[in-house]
């Protein structure tokens, strides 16, 4: 017992210090958008390339301007890769997280109203100590992982007050994964209503928010968003753990 206490304490920590750092220069992390002009349609590579269809060009020449939905965005890179002006580069950020899906929708033209910040909702302020969470995946593995190893030793989402609950009789958010197809809509809700109120919803990962690859097929697999209200986007494909564990904390309405 001794031998496996000294070893145990000659480890160290394994639970990071710096909170929602950014991503390893090896990732290719979420795209986003730069100062420089868009080639407009004498180019639409990055439109032509996208597998979702997250990316729209419109305008030719210095009119022209992009729109990039991250809510749709499946992080291949391939937008980044392809653009020959560097309209899109590549954002390392963990905190990626919003309250609002329009916040999701990035776009370079002057004329766009951007999104101003949402007021706390009165709700949040109860869950700033802690918040009991409840998953349902309805098709993510993915990210249904991310959210396990948000609550590994070197993330330690217990730190933040955030506990994983079985029930969701006893959950005060709930955190759903993947694009919420025909046959999980009523389980969803079912579970939803099991919940006492006041109660959260998060939709983590592309396929919670938009449907992802899957949206706009037979199985109606277009995300939470018109099936129950959501509070926090997480975007990703899958999201990183510490922008799950970001998400959650702006749900709880945590100062981050």
């Amino acid at each position: 017992m001794l031998k496996l206490l000294s070893y145990l304490i000659g480890q160290g920590v394994a639970t990071a210090r710096e909170l929602f750092p950014a991503l390893d220069d090896a990732c290719i992390g979420m795209p986003t958008l730069t100062d420089a002009p868009c080639q407009g349609s004498d180019c639409h590579a990055c439109q032509d390339v996208c597998p979702t269809a997250a990316i729209q060009v419109a305008g030719d020449g210095q009119g022209s301007f992009v729109s990039l939905d991250r809510g749709a965005c499946i992080a291949c890179g391939l937008c980044i890769q392809t653009c020959p002006a560097g309209t899109i580069k590549r954002d390392l950020s963990t905190k990626t997280a919003v309250r609002r899906r329009e916040e999701l929708v990035l776009t370079t033209s002057a004329r766009a109203d951007k999104p101003g910040q949402p007021e706390e909702a009165e709700t949040t302020k109860m869950f700033r100590q802690s918040l009991a969470v409840r998953e349902v995946a309805t098709g993510c593995s993915a990210c249904d992982l991310e959210i396990g190893a948000s609550g590994n030793p070197v993330f330690d989402m217990d730190r933040f007050g955030v506990s994983v609950v079985a029930s969701p009789r006893f959950a005060d958010a709930l955190v759903v994964t993947g694009p919420v197809a025909k046959g999980m809509q009523k389980p969803l809700i079912r579970c939803y209503e099991a919940m006492a109120e006041p109660r959260l919803v998060i939709a983590a990962g592309t396929c919670a928010i938009s449907g992802g690859v899957h949206k706009g097929g037979y199985a109606e697999a277009n995300g939470v968003d018109s099936i129950l209200p959501v509070d926090v986007y997480i975007p990703g494909c899958p999201p990183h753990p510490w922008s799950i564990i970001y998400g959650i904390s702006l749900a709880m309405g945590k100062k981050v």
